[in-house]
């Protein structure tokens, strides 16, 4: 087993304490920092990114070669830790509790996690198993410091944890499965911009991604979240057909091809979008449509029948009719607004 002791001050003191170990380098641009590592312990990188806000990024793309033990000292550095584990998994004990209390973090599951000042915590990797994690963390007075983080919004019990900036409590909270929370996390990892722009972007997705876990938390703790009875495996399934509408919207898809494909019954691949999505099948397929003509108008040069003929409709005058109740303006309108892109 890889044991890795880590009593830094800062996530960049945390990942550099992680490079002592394992090995690799780190390089930096924009603010953002990557540790690649290909040797015998580990494959893969770590990067992370730290905000003026008191928010930093952590995420991990890596395999370990060996099982890998992560004591962490909270001494200096005790942040809230937002987690998500869009593949593989982790776990997860407090240095208070034993070893049979150990908690798996298991994928697509939003984990919000925080120790006392002084405490240990304790992650565990498996070995061979490709981890793709992403971790937002708070320093909870420099967050509370900014005048636009209004905690008054969020429920009680972690309002009360955002207040604790002295650290004296532990908190765990271990959500259900929240696979739009795994969209908006791909999104991040596929953002393709440089420079400036990328750590814009970079950093609006990452409040939204931290918006998304405390509105998860809010439902759970209220009881909101919407009852299903679909299995998490039949929810991972909703999601690939999801994603692979998203991959082609030009195709004719229909409920029945969907459901052949998918192996799920029409009903419960409608329950899994309505719950996942907030839509239909039919609402997610025009919605993602409309996004994605949306895109065309903004990055290439073709007109507007090309694109009703590039995202699946046959008739321009429907297409114009639910873009503009959806966007509030007509294609034709939009288009001849549309910023030319800039060259990144």
């Amino acid at each position: 087993m890889i044991k890795i002791v880590v009593d830094a001050e800062s996530t960049a003191g945390t990942v550099r304490q992680i490079q002592e170990v394992i090995g690799g380098t780190i390089n930096e641009r924009w603010g953002e920092h990557t540790l690649t590592v290909d040797n015998g312990n580990a494959k893969g990188s770590i990067r992370f990114i730290t905000f003026d806000w008191g928010v930093s990024l952590l995420e991990y793309d890596i395999t370990f070669m060996d099982d890998v033990e992560l004591q962490m000292d909270a001494s200096q550095y005790n942040p809230i830790h937002f987690t998500y584990c869009l593949e593989g998994y982790c776990k997860h004990r407090f240095g208070y509790q034993s070893e049979a209390e150990t908690r798996k973090l298991e994928q697509f599951q939003s984990v919000i996690i925080t120790s006392r000042e002084g405490g240990l915590n304790y992650g565990y990797f498996p070995k061979l198993e490709k981890l793709a994690i992403n971790v937002i963390q708070i320093s909870r007075k420099k967050f509370l410091n900014k005048r636009l983080n209004n905690v008054d919004e969020l429920n009680r019990k972690l309002y009360e944890v955002f207040l604790d900036t002295d650290h004296e409590q532990a908190y765990a909270f271990y959500g259900t499965y929240d696979l739009k929370l795994a969209d908006k996390i791909t999104a991040l990892r596929r953002v393709k911009s440089k420079g400036m722009i990328r750590i814009m972007q970079i950093e609006g997705l990452v409040y939204e991604i931290l918006a998304m876990h405390i509105h998860d938390h809010d439902k759970v703790v209220k009881n909101k979240r919407p009852k299903t009875s679909l299995l998490n495996r039949e929810l991972r399934i909703v999601r690939k057909v999801a994603q692979m509408i998203l991959k082609d919207v030009s195709k004719d898809y229909s409920l029945e091809m969907l459901s052949l494909h998918s192996g799920l019954s029409q009903a419960k691949l409608q329950e899994g979008f309505k719950v996942l999505y907030a839509r239909t099948v039919t609402e997610y397929i025009r919605h993602v449509r409309l996004e994605k003509a949306r895109d065309y108008m903004n990055t290439t040069d073709m007109n507007i029948s090309e694109i009703v003929y590039s995202i699946g409709f046959s008739s321009r005058s429907y297409f114009s009719k639910i873009f503009k109740r959806k966007f509030g303006i007509s294609p034709s309108e939009y288009q001849e607004n549309v910023l030319v892109p800039m060259a990144v």
